[in-house]
């Protein structure tokens, strides 16, 4: 089967930890046929359908992780460098081709935030190619339904006490009842523009202004949960199952974030009981929606947000447990393509 990845630029992918990579290694152990391109490849001409031009390509067999190893082992630093100075890249292009995507045996949308308009406009695209015949994982409609900040709102009774506002006084009350919060942009990813305010609400105006830019953009508030300490664990949800372990992202120094990004440690850990009742009510909801994959952030007992464009994890729990994500994921895969 044909398997086309719209995804980043295949050069910059760092291969130890990246997941789409992951995927591409186990569907071509399988004998799948792996196409890539990226968002700004696709294009639909009245009288045609939605098609892109498409690099076939084949894993280099030395390539970082090609034998199932991503390394988290405390050597990213190497792997990193190995990554951007290699003579080769991880990768050598077959053949490049205009395809219609309806002619692939699926297409999986796997673009890194953040969701601008380019990415909106990207998944309308993908949306017409469904219309076509085209399977496209995540759905396009159920990414644009599920924007990562705000898709807990449906699930309240998971998540900790939150505003969503413009409103600076409605700020401030916020924080006059919960004395330690948490500020946020609705479209930041990797821990970007997220602000902690303790009880003395030093700065609290200053950060508002910055977040909602005088009022014009919408943020989101959150009360402070001290078992961010702990981790902020990245539980994987796949066609609509829990993926046993989790990852979580534990804050490093006087960082108040956990995101890798952020320079985060990620610790794969077996799922508590609350992790797995927040997974197992949420999968198979999101699951119906069309979504396959689905990577829940949960800070203690908290529910704090729904990832779904291009969910990560995979290289770092194999690493630590073992346990084939990627696998799974194409299992799933297969199994909904049936």
């Amino acid at each position: 089967m044909e398997l086309l990845f719209v995804a980043d630029a295949l050069e910059i992918f760092k291969t130890y930890k990246d997941t789409t990579y992951a995927m591409m290694v186990e569907a071509a152990a399988r004998g799948h046929r792996l196409l890539a391109c990226e968002p700004r490849h696709l294009r639909w001409q009245r009288g045609g359908r939605v098609s892109a031009t498409v690099r076939e390509i084949a894993l280099r067999p030395h390539a970082p992780g090609a034998d199932g190893a991503h390394g988290t082992d405390g050597t990213h630093e190497a792997h990193e460098a190995h990554d951007v100075h290699r003579a080769e890249p991880w990768f050598r292009v077959v053949s490049v081709a205009t395809r219609a995507l309806a002619d692939t045996g699926a297409v999986l949308m796997r673009k890194d935030p953040p969701f601008d308009s380019e990415y909106f406009y990207a998944t309308h695209l993908l949306g017409q190619a469904e219309r076509e015949g085209a399977r496209v994982f995540n759905r396009p409609c159920a990414l644009r339904e599920h924007p990562e900040k705000l898709a807990i709102l449906e699930f309240p009774q998971f998540i900790a006490p939150t505003l969503v506002t413009r409103d600076e006084a409605a700020v401030r009350a916020f924080h006059g009842e919960h004395r330690d919060i948490i500020l946020k942009p609705l479209d930041g990813m990797g821990g970007m523009g997220i602000f902690r305010v303790r009880d003395d609400g030093l700065n609290l105006g200053s950060i508002v202004e910055t977040l909602n830019r005088h009022g014009a953009q919408t943020v989101m508030v959150q009360k402070f949960v001290p078992a961010i300490a702990e981790g902020d664990k990245r539980v994987l949800l796949i066609g609509g199952r829990a993926v046993s372990h989790c990852l979580a992202r534990i804050p490093q120094g006087s960082e108040v974030r956990g995101n890798l990004a952020a320079g985060g440690k990620g610790v794969a850990r077996a799922l508590t009981a609350r992790d797995r009742e927040i997974a197992e009510a949420l999968a198979p909801v999101l699951a119906a929606r069309g979504l396959l994959l689905v990577g829940l952030d949960v800070i203690g007992e908290y529910l704090t947000e729904i990832n779904v464009t291009s969910p990560t994890g995979f290289a770092e729990i194999a690493a630590q447990t073992g346990l084939n994500v990627a696998a799974m994921f194409v299992d799933a895969l297969e199994a909904a393509l049936r």
